[in-house]
């Protein structure tokens, strides 16, 4: 072999390296990007759910909240029911000593 072919082999061997290192090169950017755009994809679906996590989560503060006034609103009434009963047990009481023709076993 003469040494020019051996120089254009070396030179065609070298031109193929780079090539194949530019392929390289551009297929790991390519995948770089693919994985930032997925990336970013996952974020904007981390993003979605975060906010659907703190809805769900004000709604149920806010029920518990409303339960809570609720509850404290039906003792009140409760209680209130029951201070009615005496005093109308203590005016029942009051009305049958004071009537006349109430019977000695009504009062």
């Amino acid at each position: 072999m003469d040494t020019a072919a051996i120089v254009a082999l070396v030179i065609v061997g070298v031109i193929v390296l780079v090539l194949l290192a530019l392929a390289a090169t551009r297929m790991r950017a390519r995948r770089t990007e693919q994985r930032r755009v997925e990336a970013g994809e996952q974020y904007e679906e981390a993003r979605v759910r975060q906010l659907e996590a703190d809805r769900r989560a004000a709604e149920a503060e806010e029920r518990s909240a409303r339960a809570k006034r609720e509850s404290a609103l039906a003792e009140q009434q409760a209680l209130e029911a029951d201070r009615h009963r005496t005093e109308a047990a203590e005016h029942a009481n009051r009305a049958q000593e004071l009537d006349p023709d109430a019977t000695p076993s009504e009062q």
